[in-house]
């Protein structure tokens, strides 16, 4: 699994530091699944992705859906465990998921460009 550094071009702020890139079916499936927190400056990015459920999840998450041109379509803050999202109306192509309150703290804004540098393989 690739790791990458995830930036707010817009804001000019780290979404995250070392984030976890899931591309294949079976790291997409797992996600996040087990683990018992998301650390400050840790995420994981699913491509391709249009939706994501939080189901046997032990804590929120925010969640960001991008576009194919890296612009965020969609926000949702603090998802709690045992729910489904799904924004019905986004042209979302990946979503990024954060540790819950990421989001406010970067002032993230439907819109935002995005970007991801490469940092290594896990």
């Amino acid at each position: 699994m690739l790791i990458g550094v995830v930036k707010n071009k817009s804001k000019g702020t780290t979404l995250a530091h070392a984030c976890l890139i899931a591309t294949s079916t079976l790291e997409r499936m797992k996600g996040l699944l087990g683990t018992k927190s998301l650390a400050e400056g840790f995420g994981m990015l699913l491509i391709p992705c249009r939706g994501i459920h939080t189901f046997f999840m032990r804590y929120a998450i925010d969640v960001v859906f991008i576009d194919a041109q890296m612009r965020v379509v969609n926000l949702v803050q603090s998802l709690q465990p045992w729910r489904l999202c799904a924004p019905l109306k986004t042209n979302a192509s990946m979503v990024l998921e954060l540790p819950a309150g990421k989001i406010a703290q970067t002032l993230t804004a439907v819109g935002d460009e995005l970007e991801v540098n490469l940092i290594g393989v896990k």
